[in-house]
């Protein structure tokens, strides 16, 4: 995939966004998983964890697609 601009329409989107976009359906796919399983009770700042959960969620997408 790479970390080169992607046209749409005309329009150059940063991959940056694209991979966003991605992070936050996975961050929010393995927040419903860790809701199903029971492990979110433990959890003591729920945005906080949110918010680094992101984080991690995007940086292993990048580091995976941005080669």
């Amino acid at each position: 995939m790479g970390l080169h601009e992607w046209s749409f329409a005309g329009v150059l989107l940063s991959p940056l966004m694209i991979y966003v976009v991605l992070a936050v359906v996975l961050t929010g796919a393995l927040r419903w998983l860790l809701e199903l399983i029971g492990v979110t009770q433990w959890i003591w700042h729920e945005a906080l964890f949110d918010s680094a959960l992101f984080v991690c969620v995007l940086a292993a997408v990048v580091a995976v697609l941005g080669r």
